[in-house]
């Protein structure tokens, strides 16, 4: 008789989840060639979760805009015109033999405009059409005596503070009173529509989601193409540590660095509202996931941010609450750490249960990420974009064949990038592929 949820340990709710991931539901695989391909690339990577030794060290390519440059297009060529994107998916999937391989990670551009998006700029919007990535736009979108405003109800608070300042289209909500109390909102509802300017983010809203559900249409298709060619998609879902929710998002990096100093009392009640709130969050979307991998960038908690002192009081017991959280669900939190931790970091992270998370590394030492992580959790990483953008296809196999060396024995590592990347030399991204393939074999 199968046992409750609610009686599971976190491991065999992750075992039900990778079950899932290795027998997607409502998937027909083209042929029983395919489905055996997938499992096996399935395999290798719960195998690398687990730290346990599978044929071979699975392959990870965060490729970003690269996709656009491979097939000959630029990167606001898939922004913007839909019918050039599955062609450049489908030559990127083809042509790079990985173990996973999600949908591209683009974003509706024309919706984004419609809508009057302010934290991105991206190219043909606020940055030159050659650009090659898009830029994230910080600023103070909460402001430093808005924390209580924050933390009695963080819903009215994104309602009508937080949104009406990152998307110009929904400015009025500004104005419009709380809905913190539920009685009456029909008639206050039935206001807002004869108010001409509600009327116009009405329909803002609606051209919106039209050019929305263009652009799902196609990463479905996008998606759909990497499963027809056996590749298990990764990221199920995404959260953020809570201080990066601050200091990315609400605080921005110089307003959260004052107020560990200025209000730290009231910077740390925030964070342990963030916790509970993205927990959920990102359960829910690997609830509706074929993947049990929740996807979390890490920015604030690095070396150049912060002090480890600083990082053990802000950063580190709301953001392994989370990850707790998260694993007691079953999920396998893939945490990249942008720029690097150093040993004390390490030895911090390394507390949490064995084989539960997958680290993956730009720049830290991974010799020493081996050492101190080896035996805790999977790692994974880091050939980085300057190394693709700078040196030759030689070099990179040689790199590869270091990190095999250094990180694979035992299990437990997957080569993977260090960055996402845009317009390095195919060849070098192949370099990565070819050396993985061959240096990569478990005997």
């Amino acid at each position: 008789m199968a046992r409750e949820w609610s009686e599971m340990t976190w491991q065999e709710r992750r075992e039900e989840r990778f079950k899932k991931w290795l027998n997607p539901p409502g998937v027909k695989f083209p042929s029983p060639a395919i489905e055996k391909t997938y499992k096996e690339r399935a395999t290798r990577m719960i195998k690398a979760f687990r730290m346990e030794i599978p044929d071979c060290v699975p392959i990870h390519l965060a490729a970003s805009s690269f996709v656009a440059y491979n097939a000959g297009y630029t990167y606001k060529d898939l922004l913007y015109d839909y019918s050039k994107v599955v062609p450049a998916w489908t030559k990127f999937v083809d042509e790079f033999d990985q173990d996973t391989a999600d949908a591209p990670g683009l974003f509706p551009a024309r919706a984004y405009e419609i809508l009057d998006y302010k934290v991105n700029k991206w190219p043909g919007h606020g940055l030159p059409d050659r650009s090659t990535l898009h830029n994230f736009v910080e600023k103070e979108y909460m402001n430093a005596d808005e924390y209580d405003l924050f933390i009695n109800d963080s819903f009215d608070f994104g309602l009508r503070h937080f949104t009406p300042r990152t998307w110009g289209a929904f400015e009025p909500l500004a104005d419009m009173p709380s809905f913190s109390d539920f009685q009456g909102i029909p008639e206050r509802l039935m206001m807002m529509c004869q108010d001409p300017r509600f009327q116009k983010l009405f329909k803002a809203i609606w051209k919106a989601s039209q050019e929305n559900a263009k652009h799902q249409k196609v990463m479905g298709e996008c998606a759909q193409i990497s499963l027809d060619r056996g590749f298990p998609p990764l990221m199920g879902g995404i959260m953020l540590a809570p201080f990066d929710t601050v200091a990315d998002l609400l605080r921005g990096t110089r307003g959260s660095v004052k107020d560990m100093f200025r209000q730290p009392e009231k910077l740390l009640e925030t964070l342990e509202i963030i916790t509970e709130r993205s927990r959920e969050s990102a359960v829910a979307m690997t609830n509706m996931s074929r993947s049990p991998v929740v996807f979390v960038p890490t920015h604030k908690g690095a070396d150049a941010f912060m002090s480890v002192k600083q990082f053990e009081k802000f950063y580190w017991p709301t953001f392994r609450k989370l990850l707790l959280g998260v694993i007691n669900e079953g999920c396998v939190p893939m945490i990249v750490i942008d720029g690097s931790y150093n040993e004390d970091r390490l030895k911090i992270i390394s507390e949490l249960p064995k084989s539960s998370v997958v680290w993956n590394m730009e720049k830290t030492d991974m010799a020493m990420a081996k050492k101190i992580l080896g035996d805790s959790a999977c790692i994974a990483g880091n050939v980085t974009a300057a190394q693709l953008y700078t040196k030759t296809p030689e070099f990179i196999k040689e790199y590869v064949r270091y990190l095999i060396d250094t990180c694979a024995p035992g299990g437990g590592y997957i080569l993977a990038l260090g960055s996402g990347i845009d317009k390095c030399d195919p060849a070098n991204l192949q370099a990565i592929v070819e050396a993985g393939r061959e240096y990569g074999v478990y005997n």
